[in-house]
């Protein structure tokens, strides 16, 4: 796809979001408009998947290690044609097979239940080993929160992936800056993220999490590395793409009103305008 065809496919997950967190009147919407971008790219450009298929043997594996922020991992997956997108809207309702957080015994598509913070990344790790053990040569992707960094677990298993050569191991850490009690430096300070990965023995590449050219060119340069598991610190914004969610810390986990949804899924609208004339970079 052309940066142009992601960044509407974007939009369209961005809407799913949105949809399915006020059909719910729960869950987490900044967190997942943050890695919005991420979850297209991945689903649209990078992983090796089929959505006719998804237990296919030799397919990507991806972990959401901060499953709280479903609304967006089930949009990329609708969007990408495991399921319908009409059913977005069933989100968090009982009997639906979208759980607030993921569940890979009722969800197509999902390669590992998650929500408990701290907890994918171990998972992720051991798929990733699996691989190696049996001459697989599959991908195992996982999405970490900044604020989840602060699980001692999410180091343990950075410590198992480095000392084991993980190269088919990619971690990505969403670094929208904002948790549940707001800034991440405020709340239990994690920083430099990137130096910490460093000393794991992770390839580290940092970028902007919006900007579908570096997310592209980091992907690119962690299936090339060899001898090191990657870590992508994709720099974020909390909310993005609703002007009233971005940057705050409100919206970790907050569901909007009938009114605020209409602005929300007016401004997407006006931002796919945008895009088709040839703007929003």
């Amino acid at each position: 796809m052309t940066d142009k065809e992601l960044k509407l496919m974007a939009v369209n997950v961005r809407e799913g979001i949105v949809t399915a967190v006020h059909a719910a009147a729960s869950g987490h919407p900044g967190g997942s408009l943050s890695a919005a971008d991420m979850y297209t790219y991945l689903y649209f450009e990078e992983m090796n998947i089929d959505p006719k298929d998804p237990r296919k043997e030799d397919r990507d594996r991806f972990v959401l290690s901060k499953g709280h922020t479903s609304p967006g991992y089930y949009s990329a997956l609708a969007n990408r044609g495991f399921f319908p997108v009409e059913d977005l809207k069933t989100f968090r309702k009982l009997g639906s097979y979208l759980q607030g957080h993921p569940c890979m015994n009722e969800t197509p598509g999902v390669d590992m239940s998650s929500g408990s913070l701290g907890q994918g990344l171990s998972a992720a790790t051991g798929m990733a080993l699996s691989a190696k053990l049996r001459n697989k040569d599959y991908r195992v992707y996982a999405l970490l929160g900044d604020g989840e960094l602060e699980e001692g677990q999410i180091w343990e298993a950075s410590m198992f992936a480095g000392a084991h050569n993980l190269d088919n191991l990619c971690v990505i850490v969403d670094n929208n800056d904002l948790q549940i009690d707001g800034r991440v430096a405020d709340v239990c300070n994690i920083y430099p993220i990137d130096e910490k990965f460093k000393a794991f023995n992770f390839n580290v590449i940092n970028i902007n999490g919006h900007d579908f050219g570096e997310i592209r060119d980091a992907f690119k340069a962690a299936r090339e590395c060899k001898g090191k598991p990657t870590a992508i610190v994709m720099k974020t914004v909390k909310g993005k793409g609703v002007s009233y969610m971005e940057d705050n810390a409100g919206w970790h986990g907050k569901a909007p009103s009938d009114a605020e949804y209409e602005t929300a899924m007016a401004e997407l609208e006006a931002l796919r305008e945008e895009i088709n004339k040839g703007g929003a970079n």
